[in-house]
């Protein structure tokens, strides 16, 4: 049975680590050396919107020690990371580059949704969290330039929703006023409360959560305090009860308590607060720490995509939960929803030899004929449109931004004329173009087949015989609409694949 030593690398807004996994089949992931430095790199991105040459010196000397003790341990491969706060900054392609060629470490800039997504991985694995989200649970990953909360009701994904409520977003707003008053807490609190109180309005009006699960630092020194046992699980009650007794005191006195290694953390005050009024406003009855992060999530994801660990939870399954919400939110026809769903997935199976295509683009297409009709809540005249724009600005956990992008794509050219590439290079590259196009033309013969939304087809069956996409049905109505339809859109489906989409027709008498 062999060993994978793996490396991650995370470069945050306030700290920069590495840990160390030792990765195996049998016994999972294991944590096997955890090193961290405090590098204030939110400070400069969020005052002056770039970093400057003195803490890119600095950061490129901790990689490098970094490097060496990654060497002493011989890993066999390594991750490096960088957070959000690389995507405010102005000179981003600047400081990686020059990272790059004096430490020869290559560090991604992953977006919001595909590093909350790495992050939440390090959770979904752990076994515990397929039954705490069946009877309702919010992740809440609050880092330094955000914090995102993913609510799930009966193991099924409700939102995933992203605020601008980092520690160190808090820190810089209240700067100015940090030394003019004795206590800090209540304009913190003033501060986050509106935004939580719009998440909870819009978001959790019929759904009741039991668990909260907590990812971001100090939350396990926190709980411990909490529970003297050192459980990663508590009452919200016992939680905030323990949390407000920290109010009014200063940091050395937290610290203290807390016997932390970094005393005097001017980000301490800021996660106290924000960890009480999460709980306190989701009405939760539970909390669970794992005491995981974004470093443990980029070990599970390399396990899985090495297929090394084969995850628990059915990650596709999100997609589709959020994707089918949101649809909901829009008011989407379900009849019709669901049609399209079942034919697209036929015809898309049909053709496997023809489109190669795989799994993953599977989900996009079921993904984009859920979401097809949600513009037309907003604009029926230009629903398409509309509803490229809300899947874009959707956070769909489980998908990245190129993979929405492709998914909206997908709903905007099932209506419009798909441009040449270079007409779309500024958001797709070759790949992905091409991607768009085959789900595109899929999904424009699908819909086709019920313009009508009446969903006319029995016993539908689709096969890939001489040049030819023979879709057969069973139906006892008048489908003179969808084949005037159909003809139409098979002209694009043939230019696309080369073959001609055709129906038979079995008449079915009543």
């Amino acid at each position: 049975m062999k060993i994978t030593t793996f490396a991650a690398i995370y470069i945050g807004s306030y700290e920069v680590s590495l840990k160390i996994f030792e990765i195996s089949p049998k016994k999972a992931i294991r944590e096997i050396d955890h090193v961290r430095a405090r590098v204030e790199i939110g400070k400069d991105c969020y005052q002056k919107g770039n970093i400057g040459y003195e803490l890119m010196d600095e950061l490129g000397n901790l990689l490098l020690e970094y490097k060496k003790i990654m060497e002493g341990y011989r890993t066999d491969a390594y991750e490096a990371y960088a957070g959000g706060v690389f995507r405010d900054i102005k000179n981003e392609l600047f400081v990686l580059d020059q990272l790059y060629i004096r430490t020869g470490i290559r560090i991604k800039v992953p977006s919001n949704s595909e590093h909350r997504f790495i992050g939440y991985k390090a959770v979904a694995f752990r076994q515990e969290f397929d039954e705490m989200t069946r009877q309702g649970a919010a992740v809440v990953d609050v880092g330094g330039g955000n914090l995102q909360v993913t609510v799930f009701s009966g193991g099924r994904v409700i939102t995933s929703q992203h605020m601008v409520l980092g520690i160190m977003r808090l820190r810089e707003q209240l700067s100015s006023i940090q030394n003019a008053v004795a206590h800090y807490e209540i304009p913190i609190e003033e501060l986050v409360n509106k935004d939580l109180e719009v998440f909870k309005s819009l978001y959790l009006k019929d759904t009741k959560i039991k668990y909260i699960i907590f990812m971001g630092e100090y939350v396990t020194d926190l709980m411990k305090k909490t529970d003297k046992k050192g459980s990663q699980l508590a009452t919200v009650d016992k939680f905030v009860r323990s949390m407000r007794k920290f109010y009014r005191k200063n940091i050395d006195q937290i610290s203290a308590e807390l016997e932390l290694l970094h005393e005097n953390d001017p980000l301490l005050v800021p996660y106290i607060v924000l960890y009480t009024r999460i709980a306190e406003e989701l009405e939760a009855e539970e909390i669970w720490a794992p005491g995981v992060n974004v470093s443990d999530g980029m070990a599970y994801d390399y396990a899985e995509r090495h297929k090394i660990l084969k995850p628990l939870h059915d990650f596709d399954e999100d997609v589709i939960s959020a994707a089918r919400q949101l649809s909901e939110r829009y008011e989407g026809f379900s009849p019709h929803i669901d049609a399209l769903v079942e034919m697209s997935a036929l015809v898309f199976d049909a053709m496997k030899k023809v489109h190669g295509m795989g799994k993953r683009e599977r989900l996009f297409l079921q993904t984009a004929a859920i979401l097809h009709d949600c513009g037309k809540y907003v604009s029926i005249a230009h629903g398409a449109e509309c509803a490229y724009n809300i899947i874009m600005e959707s956070e769909i956990i489980g998908l990245s931004h190129l993979e929405r992008e492709i998914v909206a794509s997908a709903v905007l050219y099932n209506t419009y004329p798909m441009g040449h590439y270079t007409e779309l290079a500024d958001r797709l590259d070759q790949e992905s173009y091409m991607t768009v196009a085959k789900l595109s033309a899929i999904l424009r013969v699908s819909n086709a087949m019920d313009r009508s939304h009446k969903q006319k087809f029995k016993n539908v069956k689709a096969a890939v015989r001489d040049k030819q996409l023979v879709i057969t049905i069973e139906t006892v109505d008048d489908i003179t609409l969808e084949k005037g339809l159909f003809a139409v859109k098979a002209e694009y489906f043939e230019h696309v694949f080369g073959i001609k989409p055709v129906i038979r027709e079995k008449r079915v008498y009543k």
